[in-house]
């Protein structure tokens, strides 16, 4: 296990490793989303990854966990586990994520692209202008890819604009389609059912399984929504496409 500390020395107190299954395990901070836990899983990620074994199939972050899958014919139990100890050894104080990549999503905000807006707004007391002027103010940061192939999940939502899920979700979403749902934000990726309030939608591809990596966001990486008019949604999918 070169390059990470060897399992003798302590591991976080407050950090636990409990197994899914035969060949998987998670690595827990707490039960908290906030920015510091999801700092800590993403520093473990990434220092897992620097360190990869053989055998080791699947590094998954969370919002306040991590999974780590890996193929029992090629790595033993115990020296997985070990390998998870290894990387936890001082890992606040010794180790931090890489710095996160930056990415601008073009947004075009309410009418067929976000056919919820103006009813959001007014559950928020505001005006549409004013919802995505919020909307679009803010760094996300991409807290774990989940639900659907390169959906990600975006915290950083103010309090002020946290709203209720639909009460009847939707059977169809069109890909592209930025929601919020509950505190959170996020895009989907695909067409799909789905509950989330729909403010508007991206021309950009969030998944394509001919891109490496398939997924155009990844955990840790900041996101700023950039609003656009149905013109630049027209021209920026025809370059997509």
């Amino acid at each position: 296990m070169a390059g990470i500390t060897t399992p003798q020395t302590h591991a976080p107190r407050d950090v636990r490793i409990e197994p899914i299954a035969d060949d998987a395990w998670r690595v827990v901070f707490g039960s908290a989303i906030d920015d510091a836990t999801l700092a800590r899983v993403h520093a473990l990620a990434a220092r897992l990854a620097a360190h990869r074994l053989p055998g080791v199939v699947d590094i998954v972050p969370a919002y306040a966990s991590l999974g780590v899958h890996v193929d029992l014919l090629q790595i033993d139990a115990d020296e997985a586990v070990a390998w998870i100890r290894g990387a936890l050894a001082g890992l606040d104080s010794a180790h931090t994520a890489a710095p996160a990549r930056e990415v601008e999503i073009p947004v075009a905000y309410g009418g067929a692209f976000g056919p919820d807006l103006i009813e959001s707004a007014a559950l928020l007391g505001l005006d549409a202008d004013a919802l995505v002027a919020r909307h679009a103010s803010v760094v996300y940061t991409v807290a774990m890819i989940g639900f659907a192939p390169g959906f990600p999940y975006l915290i950083g939502l103010p309090e002020a604009l946290a709203l209720p899920r639909l009460a009847s979700p939707r059977t169809r979403i069109p890909a592209g389609s930025v929601g919020i749902g509950g505190a959170q934000t996020g895009i989907y990726p695909r067409e799909s059912p789905g509950g989330w309030r729909i403010l508007g939608r991206t021309p950009s591809v969030l998944f394509d399984p001919q891109r490496d990596p398939p997924a155009l966001l990844q955990p840790g990486d900041r996101v700023r929504f950039v609003p656009i008019d149905a013109d630049a949604f027209a021209r920026l999918s025809k370059a997509a496409t």
